[in-house]
């Protein structure tokens, strides 16, 4: 794990969790990434994301 990312215990319900990782195989990304890459798009529509963080692409 890198110094800037930071480990997070998340309970979310199974039948979302499901979808997300359907969702993330589709994709070709892992189920953490995804999570993070559907966060960071929702921040960014909100305006929540300063721009600098917003372009940064999720590796995972």
């Amino acid at each position: 794990m890198s110094a800037d990312k930071k480990a997070y215990p998340l309970r979310i319900n199974a039948e979302v969790l499901n979808a997300v990782q359907r969702w993330a195989d589709d994709e070709l990304r892992s189920l953490n990434a995804q999570i993070e890459y559907v966060l960071r798009e929702a921040l960014r529509k909100a305006g929540r994301l300063p721009d600098s963080a917003s372009r940064k692409r999720v590796s995972d």
